[in-house]
């Protein structure tokens, strides 16, 4: 058995390690909740991009340093500086940032073409919670909140979290939970819907390495399309819908992962798919 890669991501602020083929992206700044710094998110940005491509990785966990997954933007720096949004730049060029920002951090984790798994030992508060809220699966230690929080620093929400909580609460709780900003506990969490599973602090480290290798080691090719399939049909019409399941379905038939899966069937065993 191989042992763990660590990555270097060129900053503290983010950890990363490889083990198989579970990539673990930590959020590493613990004195701060992991409030968002311009290092943490660059990295974040670059080793997203690069896990997209790199067979090696076939799940992507995200989650926080210490006792919080991430408290959105740093509101202590935001507040030294008197200007949380422009800052040296111009509007329209703090416009074009947080648009990139966004779409490559928060949109790349909706969009990879690999399961996406955030692990919260704690708090997801902001822009933290539209994190979390961009990866397919979620799972919170019982002592973990959500929260939007915007309502409370003047902001009207970032990182894709008002279309996050919507597809997945409806429109009236999101505009609750957004105007009100108030904290949604664990417990509450797994009954909205916005966690799947829900255990004991000291249970969450195992159980999301359960949970990661167990995607890992499934089938690559069909999780792809099984997501592509998923978000297209957020907005797609349902003819539109079908006619892509239909083409990669067809397309997953091909593939050595069905092959495999097909004669484990028949021989009553547990398939080992290679992601080909």
């Amino acid at each position: 058995m191989s042992e763990p890669t660590v990555i270097d991501t060129g900053t503290p602020d983010l950890l990363a390690e490889l083990d198989a083929g579970v990539l673990t992206l930590t959020l590493n700044r613990p004195e701060a909740r992991n409030a968002m710094s311009r290092a943490m998110n660059t990295a974040l940005q670059e080793q997203l991009a690069l896990a997209e491509f790199d067979h090696a990785v076939r799940c992507i966990v995200l989650t926080g340093a210490g006792k919080g997954f991430c408290a959105g933007g740093d509101v202590k720096g935001m507040a030294a500086s008197g200007d949380g949004t422009v800052g040296a730049q111009t509007i329209d060029q703090a416009i074009h940032r947080q648009r990139v920002n966004q779409r490559a951090t928060a949109g790349k984790l909706f969009k990879m073409p690999k399961p996406t798994l955030a692990a919260l030992p704690g708090a997801a508060a902001g822009a933290g919670l539209a994190l979390a809220l961009a990866c397919d699966l979620r799972i919170m230690a019982s002592t973990a909140v959500m929260t939007t929080a915007f309502a409370k620093v003047g902001f009207s929400g970032d990182y894709g979290g008002s279309y996050f909580l919507t597809q997945l609460v409806g429109t009236a709780k999101a505009r609750e939970l957004y105007f009100l900003s108030e904290r949604v506990g664990a417990d509450e969490a797994l009954r909205l819907g916005l966690a799947n599973w829900v255990c004991a602090p000291e249970e969450l480290a195992e159980r999301t390495r359960a949970l990661a290798l167990r995607l890992a080691t499934g089938p690559t090719v069909a999780y792809r399309y099984m997501k592509e399939n998923l978000n297209r049909a957020l907005a797609g019409e349902v003819d539109d819908c079908m006619d892509l399941e239909a083409t990669h379905h067809i397309h997953c038939g091909q593939t050595e992962d069905h092959r495999e899966a097909t004669k484990a069937f028949v021989a009553k065993r547990e398939p080992v798919f290679n992601g080909r």
